[in-house]
């Protein structure tokens, strides 16, 4: 495998009883690159997200995060793994600093190296100032920028964001999902971003469709329009998922 691809799906299939949930899910993100995993809800996006993590068992296919085994190197894989889920995990009566503090010994950092990384995080999300706060007391946006500040303490490889914009504003939206894009540029981090906000794309982003279990399309924005001979990401949509709503 290539250095520079942080995370690998193969032939990945997953049922709920007798229902498929993903079939055959394949695609590779490279190091620096943002992910837009697009789908409707009930697509698989979530359910891929929990057998990337390990919250569930993968029984057909493989998962590899920087070149480990999600299933047979679990340990070696998740510690390059970062997550924002879709419902806040956040200790709501705890401080920002609190929440994070408890996160770094997770990961076995020492005090000194630990407030180093809190501080940097939450600096680079304009949230220092807020970090004796407790989390009840911030908005939603706020919120998921404390939730993606922890999910980067570790300094991961790849990011994962499941649906981390729902509910927000739109200049809170707008400043994450800027955020995360220059974080991938700037610090060469594999980001996959499930969503379902045609907004929250950029014309140089990768772009996987995802319906019913299965993928549509698999590419950057300009060769998903070329494959799907549609104008806009929302014409290829409507055309690979038959016309379902996003």
């Amino acid at each position: 495998m290539s250095s520079s691809i942080a995370l690998s799906v193969e032939e990945l299939s997953f049922s709920y009883g007798g229902k498929k949930a993903l079939s055959q899910v394949s695609f590779k993100i490279q190091s620096g690159e943002c992910t837009i995993l697009l789908g409707p809800n009930g697509a698989g996006k979530s359910t891929l997200f929990s057998l990337i993590t390990r919250l569930y068992d993968t029984r057909e296919g493989r998962i590899e995060l920087c070149g480990f085994d999600v299933k047979r190197q679990t340990c070696l894989a998740l510690e390059r793994l970062g997550v924002v889920f879709q419902q806040t995990t956040l200790d709501m009566d705890l401080t920002v600093l609190q929440n994070l503090r408890y996160h770094t010994a997770l990961h076995g950092m020492g005090r000194k190296q630990a407030e180093q990384r809190i501080q940097q995080e939450l600096e680079r999300l304009a949230m220092y100032d807020r970090r004796f706060e407790k989390v009840r007391q911030l908005n939603g946006g706020h919120r998921r920028r404390v939730e993606i500040a922890r999910a980067l303490l570790h300094k991961p490889s790849v990011l994962l964001l499941d649906e981390p914009t729902v509910g927000l504003d739109v200049p809170s939206r707008l400043a994450i999902v800027e955020y995360v894009h220059r974080l991938a540029a700037e610090e060469k981090l594999a980001v996959l971003w499930a969503s379902h906000l045609i907004d929250e794309i950029y014309p140089d982003d990768h772009l996987i469709i995802l319906h019913e279990g299965q993928v549509k399309a698999n590419g950057m924005v300009d060769d998903v329009l070329k494959a799907s001979h549609a104008p806009t990401i929302k014409d290829a949509f409507y055309a690979l998922t038959q016309g379902d709503q996003i």
